[in-house]
């Protein structure tokens, strides 16, 4: 019986010490089994959206299957706005004031202005420097953080005007200051960073309210100047002030560059317009864009609308520098696609390839897409199928060729080539919105028009002259621009 009593005292034991396992191996799996129920209720983290979103359309995505067509293709990029993209990189900003003798009395106080303005948008982290110019070329500022912005708030306030005009010998000191921070440094991981290990766009404010006098002067000189910055990473931003400025030069500078450009004809507007060019280069999401269009057999690059750009064989190139949040920069280019062997069939007609450099990160990134057509033999059906909005960006960014190409008969002379130019234009105009029941075309109809009547009446001055070069550029570049004017002060 002893022994009965010993044994059952071992299995009684034995039981307990396998029911304390079980019971901590059911709590473990209880545990387990709770963590892996919270992990999996919680959601994944979203992904962050590509920089910028591509899309391919055309004028008309349906075409007359009996004859060969010209169509429009819309290649449009547009940046990010998203709550992810809300930490900027910081900026490399160098503003550049001319101070010549013209620039003296309220011209210099609303340039003083504008430039103290254009401090209280930047963060401590941003890059200034601050050159000016009249005769002589002087850094006020050379390139470093802002900080508190008292030091530089003291440099601009000590802007005072007299001299001549060194405006190249100010953009080249400038862009010195801009290298000083744009310096790449591999991280490994193919993004471009500065030596800090922060990620920074390259900008110049130029602001001038007379012709170059001094250095190299002529629209060819900056021009070349500005595609040199361009390939270093850095854009040149054109403000002309007044009546006085060559605005074949400061055009140049800002389309070879990738920069904006503004005619401010009165100095009060100042301070507005270097508060909308900050907005712009505080939203970088891409710089380095290239696009290449390639076409099918069947296909024919014709025209590359506005831009500069380069057609060779059935490939088209257009270099567009950078693109910011929430806007649309696009491409149109004009092709001529042959007939079809039959209604019905569909078939590529442009293949449209991106890669940029994401700014946020400095990765590398790229996107591809597509537009195709179909054909038919109804009239209608290809009517009913415009896009209008494409067919108005075609009618804007040919408006804005045709004035360039309208001021440069005028300078030669050919006035009245020119005044048909434009009025051929206004009929082209009224034809397409008139066939496509198209009202934002009918309605640009009698702008080239009234241009027409300008240059045939003697009334294309100075100020006009300056307004179309300025505006073409605008539109062409989708440069985001408020046009409220302000007067002058009686």
């Amino acid at each position: 019986m002893a022994g009965v009593k010993t044994n059952t005292r071992h299995h009684t034991r034995t039981a307990r010490r396998n029911l304390a396992v079980l019971a901590v191996s059911l709590l473990a799996t209880g545990l387990a089994a709770v963590s892996f129920a919270k992990t999996a209720a919680t959601p994944p983290a979203a992904a962050t959206p590509a920089p910028v979103k591509l899309t391919v359309e055309l004028d008309r995505p349906v075409l007359p299957a009996d004859r060969a067509e010209t169509v429009v293709v819309k290649v449009g990029l547009t940046g990010d706005r998203s709550p992810a993209r809300a930490d900027r990189p910081p900026v490399n900003l160098a503003l550049v004031i001319d101070k010549s003798g013209s620039m003296s009395g309220e011209k210099i106080r609303q340039a003083r202005a504008a430039a103290l303005e254009a401090i209280n948008h930047l963060s401590p982290d941003d890059i200034v420097s601050l050159v000016v110019f009249d005769s002589e070329v002087r850094t006020l500022r050379p390139a470093a953080r802002l900080g508190d912005g008292r030091q530089l708030r003291d440099a601009i306030n000590e802007i005072a005007a007299g001299g001549m005009t060194a405006l190249y010998g100010g953009v080249t000191q400038a862009a010195a200051e801009l290298r000083k921070s744009a310096e790449p440094v591999s991280s490994g991981s193919g993004a471009r960073e500065h030596s800090a290990g922060r990620i920074l766009s390259h900008r110049m404010l130029l602001l001038s309210d007379g012709a170059a006098n001094v250095g190299p002067s002529s629209p060819d000189d900056l021009g070349r100047a500005g595609a040199a910055l361009r390939r270093e990473g850095i854009s040149v931003t054109t403000i002309g002030l007044g009546l006085g400025f060559n605005e074949d030069l400061m055009t140049r500078l800002a389309r070879r560059s990738d920069g904006n450009t503004y005619f401010v004809e009165h100095s009060a507007d100042l301070p507005r317009i270097f508060s909308e060019e900050l907005g712009d280069v505080l939203s970088v999401v891409a710089r380095s864009v290239v696009v290449e269009v390639t076409f099918p057999e069947g296909v024919r690059p014709r025209h590359i609308v506005g831009r500069d750009g380069s057609i060779d064989g059935q490939r088209a190139r257009i270099d567009l520098g950078q693109v910011y949040g929430g806007q649309e920069k696009f491409v149109l280019v004009e092709a001529e696609v042959s007939p079809a062997a039959s209604s019905g069939r569909n078939r590529p007609v442009a293949n449209a390839a991106i890669r940029y450099e994401d700014a946020t990160t400095g990765r590398p990134q790229n996107a591809a897409a597509t537009a195709s057509v179909t054909f038919t033999t109804d009239e209608k059906t290809v009517i009913a199928s415009a896009n209008h909005r494409v067919q108005a960006d075609y009618a804007e960014n040919k408006l804005a060729e045709t004035r360039d190409r309208a001021i440069a008969l005028v300078d030669a002379g050919r006035r009245d080539d020119a005044a048909r130019l434009l009025n051929a234009q206004s009929d082209e105009f009224r034809v397409l919105g008139g066939t496509y029941n198209n009202t934002a075309v009918s309605t640009l109809a009698p702008a080239p028009a009234a241009a027409a009547e300008q240059i045939a009446t003697g009334n294309f001055d100075n100020a006009t002259r300056k307004t179309w070069r300025a505006s073409s550029l605008q539109t062409v570049n989708q440069q985001r621009v408020k046009n409220d004017a302000t007067p002058d002060a009686p």
